[in-house]
């Protein structure tokens, strides 16, 4: 029973986190990760140790002290190159008799390196172990060879004795760690091999002359030596609320608006027994026609008349038949089509004003519906 209950809760336990997980808001979600970058710098190592010139004695005979102070700058995250001075003492040694004796070097040198850590493991500045591994050239100066001169060699000669100085050309390579204690700071070890001519230690051997350096220092760089970007989380969902739907706008129909045209009345006089239309009413037949060209619907009504007092009723039918048939003429002949002009005539029969002056006349309404006029419009 117990380990029945056991895995209950373990069970419930499991799908709590499960269900945690799964609830975690989108916000505290990583979308991209924190990035560190490598970022090219300077360097400086000072380093102190111990040398061993390889030669014709014991090992711990031919220790002597060495030092090396170096400057660099690391251009990649594997990559780097240093330019240095390192020296301080070497050893030879005489088998017969048996003896030892010290001299004096100075060798600048120039190394490309390999951070061996990142070139297999990636860009780490907060790794506290990395190797490295560098070769290079150096232009070694010996001097100080005083104890190898006066060395008694029993009538043997130093085929490659010198004395005031030499210079010799040689190849190196090596390997080196940095143990990390901060940004800037570490703790340097080095150790590297120097191939020099066979006339480094002054005794002629056929092979050339190795000086081994086993050194300690530290490293420290100049700059940052990386840059880096904190991470991006994913953006909070934007909460949706819906809206109420407003209510549909209902228009209103509009009244049309009636566009009322005034109707056009024009009076055109004439000159006693006359149905010749006068110079001084052509502008009411222009008026007319442009009222016309205007409304393309409209129409007009020419009406003609004569006054009572002169002739007879036969001549004065015939008087107005012809003012308004001239009328007309008029009308068509400034482009208004017949169609549209309604032509009547009333003679004497009826008189629409007092005078006879005002009787002898066509009068001309224009309208879009038209009604023959009565006498007193």
């Amino acid at each position: 029973m117990k380990l029945k209950r056991n895995l209950v809760l373990a069970v419930l336990c499991l799908s709590t986190v499960t269900t945690f997980g799964q609830s975690e808001p989108q916000s505290s979600r990583i979308k991209e990760p924190e990035k560190i970058t490598f970022k090219p710098h300077w360097f400086i190592q000072a380093q102190l140790g111990a040398a061993h010139t390889v030669g014709e004695a014991k090992f711990t005979d031919l220790i002597s002290p060495a030092a090396a102070l170096n400057i660099g700058y690391k251009f990649a995250p594997a990559f780097g190159a240093r330019v240095g001075v390192s020296g301080w003492q070497a050893k030879g040694g005489w088998v017969n008799p048996q003896q030892t004796y010290q001299y004096k070097y100075l060798q600048g040198n120039v190394d490309i390196m390999t951070d061996l850590s990142t070139l297999f493991c990636g860009f780490n500045p907060k790794r506290v172990f990395n190797g490295y591994l560098f070769a290079g050239v150096g232009l070694n100066r010996g001097f100080d060879n005083d104890e190898a001169n006066a060395l008694d060699t029993r009538t043997y000669e130093m085929e490659y004795l010198w004395q005031e100085g030499k210079f010799l050309v040689a190849g190196r390579f090596g390997l080196g760690c940095d143990l990390r204690l901060n940004d800037r700071l570490s703790i340097n070890i080095e150790a590297n091999a120097n191939a020099l001519s066979d006339k480094f230690n002054s005794k002629k051997a056929g092979n050339c002359d190795w000086q081994l350096n086993a050194l300690v220092g530290v490293s420290i760089k100049l700059g940052k030596s990386y840059t880096k970007t904190a991470p991006v989380y994913y953006e909070p969902e934007p909460v949706v609320t819906e809206q109420p739907k407003p209510a549909p706008v209902v228009e209103k129909p509009q009244p049309k608006k009636e566009v009322v045209i005034e109707p056009m009345k024009q009076n055109i006089f004439f000159a006693i027994n006359s149905a010749k239309i006068q110079d001084d009413q052509q502008a009411k037949i222009a008026s007319l026609v442009e009222y016309l060209e205007k409304n393309a619907t409209a129409k007009v009504s020419v009406t003609g008349y004569a006054d009572k007092g002169t002739g007879n009723a036969r001549i004065n039918s015939k008087l107005s038949e012809k003012r308004a048939n001239n009328v007309a003429e008029a009308l068509k002949a400034k482009g208004i089509a017949a169609d549209r002009i309604a032509v009547d005539y009333k003679g004497d029969t009826v008189q629409p004003y007092n005078t006879p002056e005002e009787n002898r006349v066509s009068i001309c309404i224009a309208c879009l519906l038209y009604t023959s006029p009565s006498p007193r419009d």
